[in-house]
């Protein structure tokens, strides 16, 4: 668990959750905490728009003990939470094993001003809301849920794919099968069900960083699909960082990424999977679109760079990688797809001896994590139902007391 901050008393918090005038205003420390299963970029846009409440965010990550318990089975363990969270850029610190239900004991012993969360219900396995005591004191504020993905959302879509992608097309759904999962006219919770994000420019410059590289800068390039990005891209990433000074990503448009994965893959849209790499604390700038194949124009192209690249052709090409000024173009240990004519989409870089093999020591991949959910697919639907359950008791208790106030 997260040490207590060493210095302390004088620095305090209001009971009416204002931030105390002897707390300096560039030292407001937020509360965020959650389950962090299959960390997204609804995840990471929640603690960017956390962070945005104050200077030093800390983020509180359940156990998978208290997820079972109150949510039912996450995906991901909680040791692979804790990192994918620690990885996310907006992040100073993370609390492991946090309580379910956030106390101000909690608060007070991370010296934090208030709680912040989105604007979606979090309950307990019994129906209460899991930030009533901060709510109760004045310490909790509220940020906007990204629209159109969660976590449930995601464990629909791969348990939609797995049911129904070989055999038969979208016409022919068992919808009795899917509608615990998916949005139809059985499902009323806005929060539960699979629906589709749609980016804008905007969400994606919140995202980056916006700077360049410094004169001199060792820059890297590295592509892929980077689907429901986990702790096995974080770390091949990480290492992919550490062999320069300014990491570029390029992510592979769906058809792309279809041709080389197969199946109904990629699980999460091209711009979905931008922001889940552009949120990572490792990445400098990405490619919307990359190439296959490593072109001298690519490598050549990022003397600077103050823009997204959207639509750049398949193959790592001369003309590619001079385009992005590369030095470095790495790939990891998974095999590597000749690209449409046959030829190798890395002949390039490898020919100027610019190209790197990295092993990030992680053998977890996308498909692993569709095994998981196949493995415990009744249980993941029976979580995802009992999740809309709880919530449409308190869309009525609401809408009760709307209407007596009324």
């Amino acid at each position: 668990m997260a040490s207590k901050r060493a210095e302390s008393a004088e620095l305090c918090t209001s009971t009416s959750g204002d931030v105390s005038p002897q707390k300096k205003k560039k030292d407001v420390r937020v509360w965020m905490d959650g389950c962090f299963d299959m960390v997204h970029f609804g995840h990471a846009n929640a603690l960017r728009q956390g962070k945005e409440f104050g200077t030093q965010l800390f983020v509180g990550i359940h156990s998978d003990e208290e997820v079972t318990q109150h949510k039912g089975p996450p995906v991901y363990s909680e040791e692979e939470r804790y990192k994918m969270v620690r990885a996310i850029k907006w992040v100073d610190q993370v609390v492991e094993n946090a309580p379910y239900v956030t106390t101000l004991e909690t608060l007070d012993q991370y010296d934090c001003d208030f709680c912040v969360h989105g604007d979606d219900i979090t309950t307990t396995i019994d129906g209460q809301d899991t930030y009533h005591l901060v709510k109760a004191a004045n310490r909790y504020k509220e940020c906007k849920r990204t629209a159109g993905v969660s976590t449930t959302d995601l464990v629909g879509r791969m348990l939609l794919v797995t049911k129904s992608h070989h055999q038969r097309d979208e016409d022919t759904i068992d919808s009795q099968q899917v509608g615990a999962i998916s949005q139809g006219p059985s499902v009323h919770s806005p929060w539960t069900g699979v629906s589709q994000f749609l980016t804008t420019t905007k969400k994606i410059i919140q995202f980056s960083e916006g700077r360049e590289p410094k004169p001199g800068d060792k820059i890297v390039y590295v592509a892929g699909a980077f689907d429901l990005f986990h702790v096995g891209h974080l770390d091949f990433l990480e290492k992919a960082a550490a062999l320069g000074d300014f990491l570029i990503v390029g992510i592979h448009t769906d058809p792309v990424v279809n041709r080389y994965k197969g199946a109904n893959y990629p699980i999460m849209n091209m711009h979905e999977r931008t922001l889940s790499v552009l949120a990572c604390k490792y990445v400098s700038e990405v490619v919307i679109g990359a190439p296959y194949a490593v072109t001298p124009e690519l490598m050549e192209h990022f003397k600077y760079v103050s823009e997204v690249v959207i639509g750049a052709p398949y193959a790592v090409t001369p003309e590619l990688m001079e385009h992005f000024k590369v030095d470095v173009v790495c790939h990891g240990m998974t095999p590597v797809m000749p690209d449409v004519d046959g030829s190798d989409p890395y002949a390039e870089p490898k020919r100027c001896g610019k190209f790197k093999a990295i092993d990030s020591k992680n053998d977890l991949t996308t498909h692993i994590i569709l095994e998981r959910i196949i493995k415990h697919r009744l249980e993941y639907e029976a979580r995802n139902k009992k999740k809309e359950e709880k919530e449409m008791k308190i869309l009525e208790q609401l809408k009760a007391a709307q209407t007596k106030t009324g």
